[in-house]
Parts: structure tokens; sequence; C-alpha cells
């Protein structure tokens, strides 16, 4: 609930600091600078979110490897096991 006000209280503050004066009669008329400080972000947000985008692309290729290298351990682990069991039945049966 107090996250709820809380957010609420800067919503309004936003919006008086972005309404020019001469609109309602009040404002603080921030909007160009807002307007360049967005400009001015968005190459930088785009840089941070491609380099996130391509440690996660190399995490995943390495997580896919370490996956491939279980299951081959697991199947091989597997297989040694069955090999084992037929000889001790072909041993029985000798």
């Amino acid at each position: 609930m107090v996250a709820i006000f809380i957010g609420l209280i800067f919503i309004l503050f936003t919006v008086f600091a972005i309404i020019p004066p001469n609109i309602i009669g009040f404002g603080l008329d921030w909007g160009t600078y807002v307007v360049n400080f967005i400009r001015g972000g968005v190459p930088v947000l785009s840089l941070l979110i491609g380099i996130f985008a391509v440690l996660l692309g190399f995490a995943d290729i390495r997580d896919k490897r370490e996956a491939k290298k279980e299951e081959e351990a697991f199947l091989a682990e597997e297989n040694a096991s069955a090999t084992k069991k037929n000889q001790e039945k072909s041993s029985k049966n000798s």
C-alpha cells in the first residue's frame, strides 16, 4: 500500500515537472530537459542491453555444452551398467 502511494506521488511530481506553466497555470516546464535526457539515455541503454544480451548468449552456449557433457556421461554410465548386467547374466548362464 505504501509503495502504491509513493508511486502515485512520483507520477504526480513527474507530470507537474513536465507540464509548462502556461497550460494549467502551474508546472516546472522541464519537458525539454526530459526529452533531452531520454534522447541521451537511449544509446546508453541500448549499449547496456546489447552487452547483457551477448553475455546471456555466451552463458546459454556454455550451459548447453555442460548439459550435453552431462548427458553423454549419463549415457556412458548407463551403457556400462547395462553391459555389466549382460556379462553377469551370461556368466550365470554358463
